[in-house]
């Protein structure tokens, strides 16, 4: 399973209405650091597909739902669990790094 494209229009239905975990990355095409995490962040897509969906949201193209997180800097990472952001990373990190941070939160 790739990553999920969401918007603003699509964020509640696609993350918050979600029956397993989500992972949003909040990035823009601009962005170094968000450009250095895709790639990982689509092979974890693969790994962990059916348990945990990763949907990337363009914050140049969709800027309420990052607002509405309190987003001031990317890459910006959420874990939603039932709907509820449970944990956030800021930052780029390694694929071990991201696989060991959505482990301890799912």
């Amino acid at each position: 399973m790739a990553t999920v494209a969401a918007t603003d229009a699509t964020f509640d239905e696609v993350v918050k209405q979600s029956d397993i975990p989500v992972v949003v990355d909040f990035w823009a095409e601009w962005c170094g650091p968000c450009k250095q995490i895709g790639p990982a962040l689509e092979e974890l897509s693969e790994e962990y597909a059916g348990k945990v969906k990763i949907v990337k949201v363009n914050v140049d193209e969709n800027p309420s739902s990052p607002s509405a997180m309190g987003v001031r800097g990317i890459p910006a990472l959420f874990l939603f669990k039932g709907g509820e952001a449970v944990d956030q990373k800021i930052g780029a990190a390694p694929k071990a790094a991201l696989k060991d941070w959505i482990d301890g939160a799912v």
